[in-house]
């Protein structure tokens, strides 16, 4: 908008537009940036040169929102174009299409109440407190509440979203969205470095590109707990909705029997197993490593077999963090009880950040202690070693407990940042 008709109403316009032209003047006959400014105010509410910042704000965001409702519906993510950047829209777009290939059919906004909504210059943020819904392949439902705060930034005369974060899913010290699933009311807030799902180290940051290291996979199956375990690394995930992990896992279904696989999982997709035999006790090495944009190479090693499994995916990664982690994952409603898999060790972890080899401890690494619903420890991570590559993961006997499912929806509202099996 020319900086001189700031202020003008669409009335006002018009009636610019009309006094612009002499008796019997057509349309056509107003100047053609006026012409172009109404048609633009009419077509586009949000656009409104009267309208305050926070209105204009406000209404972008809502639009945001039932544009995503739109795009799940119609399989369609172009309609989110004008309410979000090019690289915001991109990263969208893909997750939209994860979550539909996930199982997830339809999403609907059941409530939305408004935070603080600041401007300032070229740049915006906006808090909000959105309820959704979450329908399922196989028919069941989910509700969750979160608090979002996005940024937005002004794009020739109209606002638009550029991020959303969830901070009441952030937990560790970096910040991050190891914090747990989301609940039906705002989550309560975890103490610094816990989480009720995630036990290890996470470095937060940018440019990761690569997360590797070695660990020997742990047998639950000795004690009389029921559950599931399972140990991974990761890009992605700790302050993003965005995460690419690879591990091995163990499910307890009856005690003193366990099954045991390698697996992948591009997030907010499922988990799949991999062709690679494991078994407690084994050393198993896995790398992650960017080969080119979007495109990683994903590479396991059984050390006591000598088998090898190699695989490249293509994702869209923040490159934000590198975890290494162990996990008590996620399946049906919430977050299934974590077995007694007694200690994990884990070695030579490191990462790739900005083109060069770092440790964990190098990489800023803080530690991360999960935690069931009393706020009971459940698996502690020791320091880490000299070597600053090496710590170990070990289980309490705190009685594991099962969480609600987090919603899943990720883009515009909210978002899961816990492995979903």
């Amino acid at each position: 908008m020319k900086r001189q008709l700031t202020g003008l109403s669409i009335t006002g316009l018009l009636i610019l537009a009309l006094t612009a032209c002499s008796p019997g003047a057509t349309w056509q006959s107003v100047a053609p940036q006026v012409r172009q400014q109404v048609t633009s105010l009419l077509t586009n509410p949000a656009t409104q040169v009267n309208a305050s910042p926070t209105s204009a704000i406000q209404d972008v965001v809502q639009r945001g929102n039932q544009e995503q409702v739109q795009a799940l519906e119609t399989h369609n993510s172009a309609v989110m174009q004008d309410t979000s950047t090019a690289s915001y829209y991109k990263q969208v777009a893909q997750l939209n299409q994860n979550l539909l290939a996930s199982g997830i059919t339809s999403i609907k906004l059941v409530q939305l109440r408004w935070g603080p909504v600041t401007a300032n210059g070229s740049t915006a943020s906006a808090t909000t407190y959105e309820t959704w819904s979450t329908t399922y392949s196989d028919g069941t439902t989910d509700q969750s509440t979160d608090r979002n705060v996005y940024t937005l930034v002004n794009q020739q005369g109209q606002w638009k979203i550029s991020a959303d974060a969830h901070p009441d899913q952030v937990n560790i010290p970096a910040g991050g969205q190891p914090g747990g699933p989301g609940t039906t009311s705002p989550p309560r807030a975890l103490g610094p470095g816990e989480s009720h799902n995630w036990s290890g180290y996470a470095a937060s940051g940018s440019n990761f590109t690569g997360v590797h290291a070695t660990w020997t996979v742990p047998d639950g199956s000795n004690g009389s707990n029921i559950g599931t375990d399972a140990t991974w690394v990761g890009i992605g995930g700790v302050h993003s909705h965005d995460l690419l992990q690879a591990g091995t896992e163990e499910i307890v279904a009856t005690a003193g029997h366990a099954q045991f696989q390698a697996w992948l999982e591009l997030l907010p997709m499922t988990s799949h197993p991999v062709p690679l035999a494991v078994a407690p006790g084994n050393s198993v090495s896995v790398a992650i490593d960017q080969q080119a944009s979007g495109q990683w190479k994903v590479s396991f090693k059984n050390n006591t077999s000598g088998a090898t499994y190699a695989t490249t995916v293509s994702y869209t990664s923040s490159h934000s963090s590198a975890d290494w982690v162990e996990e008590a994952p996620s399946a049906g409603r919430g977050v299934l009880p974590l077995d007694n898999f007694g200690k994990v060790a884990f070695s030579q972890a490191g990462a790739t950040q900005n083109g060069k080899s770092v440790t964990a401890e190098q990489a800023g690494a803080k530690a991360i202690t999960m935690v069931n619903a009393a706020d009971q420890p459940l698996a502690i991570p020791s320091a880490l070693g000299k070597d600053g590559a090496s710590f170990s993961v070990t289980r309490t006997s705190n009685p594991a407990g099962q969480f609600p499912r987090s919603s899943g929806r990720v883009g515009l509202g909210f978002g899961s940042g816990h492995r979903g099996g």
